[in-house]
């Protein structure tokens, strides 16, 4: 029996798709990572129960680190971007957090900029604040070991594949490395974006819609960008396309992020089909019911969808793009990554 509402819905479930195509379903995957980011600093007398946690969020992460520290006993303090919505608020503040809202912008930039910096003046404020560093600390990739031992425990031994948003690189970098330590073969396969500066596409935008959660238009210290053999940019519109098939085809509502990493575990299963293929659904889709679904039936079919390879960051184009990545480089040149391994192999 759970002791609380945040461990029952902290772990996945495992979906199968199709043969070779897996689905890592969340409730609300962050939940996972603050549960065990919050449970470590206490462990470790970092924090007492009581203290106060403060971070910036965009939506999912002020739920779940609202749900952690209900469970441990802490106060909670979000600076959040509008996308926090009347549902989440509601929620919010009857766990006791509080929440405190940037000015509306348009701009993905200025809104992370705006909530970095009153965090900041909340730490002068207030020392006694703990910043949780969601963007920059790797203790968030802590709560995931559980999940990758379910994930190497009930999944088909041999290669595998790992599909999911980059974000802070908690979920994607720490599924990896637990999995790679108890020597499974695997490769990750990351997606961002086009305007995310994590791996050098900051001179690229997307005219429809930042999809929120799986890029950044600020530097994230958290994410172990070696750990990324290959990435994916994807536009609003075909992430909205795999939303909609991922609900037609198998019954998973989910977001717009999952949308896009269902496509990308397609497209890559359909590469190698010799690997198991898993992708990360982080959240439902309730929150997406406008921007997604709404008018769903004139989404396109995503059968003839593919992505354009590209060699280099700076040759990326709208609606999909990959490249292989250069371990450290920022996803710079995929040219440079090739000359660099055939120099190696000589």
């Amino acid at each position: 029996m759970h002791r609380h509402y945040a461990e029952a819905i902290a772990d996945p479930d495992l979906i199968q798709i199709e043969p070779g195509l897996v689905c890592l379903r969340f409730e609300i995957m962050k939940v996972r990572s603050a549960l065990g980011a919050v449970r470590h600093l206490l462990d470790a007398g970092l924090v007492r129960r009581g203290d106060t946690l403060v971070d910036s969020s965009s939506g999912i992460y002020a739920h779940a680190l609202a749900l952690a520290c209900h469970r441990h006993g802490m106060r909670c303090h979000i600076v959040g971007s509008t996308t926090v919505d009347r549902t989440l608020r509601v929620q919010l503040e009857i766990l006791g957090a509080t929440l405190e809202q940037v000015r509306p912008s348009a701009d993905l930039k200025l809104d992370q900029n705006l909530r970095v910096q009153r965090v900041g003046e909340l730490l002068l404020a207030h020392p006694d604040y703990h910043w949780m560093r969601q963007y920059h600390d790797g203790v968030h990739y802590v709560g995931y070991r559980s999940v990758a031992d379910t994930v190497g425990q009930e999944l088909p031994s041999g290669p595998l594949t790992v599909v999911g948003g980059v974000g802070t690189g908690a979920s994607t970098g720490a599924l990896a490395t637990y999995l790679r330590q108890a020597g499974r073969d695997v490769e990750l396969v990351g997606i961002q974006p086009f305007g995310s500066v994590t791996f050098g596409a900051e001179h690229t935008s997307d005219p429809d819609m930042i999809i929120a959660g799986i890029g950044s238009s600020i530097e994230f210290r958290n994410v172990r960008r070696d750990l990324y053999d290959r990435l994916h940019w994807m536009a609003f519109t075909y992430a909205r396309a795999g939303a909609v098939a991922l609900l037609r085809t198998s019954g998973v509502f989910a977001g717009l992020s999952a949308g896009a990493a269902y496509l990308v575990a397609r497209h890559e299963r359909h590469r190698a089909p010799d690997r198991t293929v898993v992708f990360l659904s982080p959240d439902t889709g309730h929150r997406y019911v406008d921007a997604a679904f709404e008018g769903h039936e004139r989404v396109p079919a995503v059968d003839g969808l593919a992505p354009e390879s590209v060699e280099s960051v700076h040759d990326l184009v709208l609606p999909w793009s990959t490249t292989d990545v250069v371990p450290g480089s920022r996803g710079a040149d995929a040219r440079d990554a090739r000359s660099q391994r055939a120099g190696t192999r000589s």
